[in-house]
């Protein structure tokens, strides 16, 4: 899996939106799929437009890492989905608190290209990842 820095240094080689939306579906295409039992109403994150579902687990550590897997019926909203797994996933809940995801997103220009809808969605993610991760905390 790519890290943050990679997929950042990617988007700045691209110099045409057009080539940046390919490389998201292909982020997106990349990205394992979940099965069809964990695309439930629990793991659906609430809040985007197009289906998003994202399944968290942690591992035995003090203090505990988390991981994501999320999936999403739109190419797209898939690719950012696994722009948003690589920047969270493998961390403990105080990192995860401490990502400035917005400014994540600014950097690769997202917030400027995506539809009020689909930014929207963006945020809806973050902010179910950072609850799951204080949740996870609080355990």
């Amino acid at each position: 899996m790519q890290t943050i820095d990679e997929i950042t240094a990617d988007f700045e080689l691209l110099d045409d939106w057009e080539d940046r939306y390919r490389y998201l579906i292909e982020l997106g295409r990349a990205l394992p799929g979940l099965s069809p039992d964990e695309m439930n109403e629990d793991t659906k994150v609430r809040g985007c437009v197009s289906q998003v579902w994202l399944v968290g687990t942690s591992d035995a550590a003090r203090p505990p890492h988390l991981s994501f897997r999320g999936d999403s019926d739109a190419h797209i909203v898939k690719g950012l989905v696994a722009i948003a797994l690589v920047l969270f996933s493998g961390r403990t809940s105080d990192e995860i608190q401490a990502i400035d995801a917005e400014a994540v997103f600014s950097r690769l220009g997202l917030q400027e290209h995506l539809t009020p809808q689909r930014s929207n969605g963006l945020r809806s993610m973050v902010a179910r990842i950072k609850n799951d991760a204080r949740e996870a905390a609080a355990a």
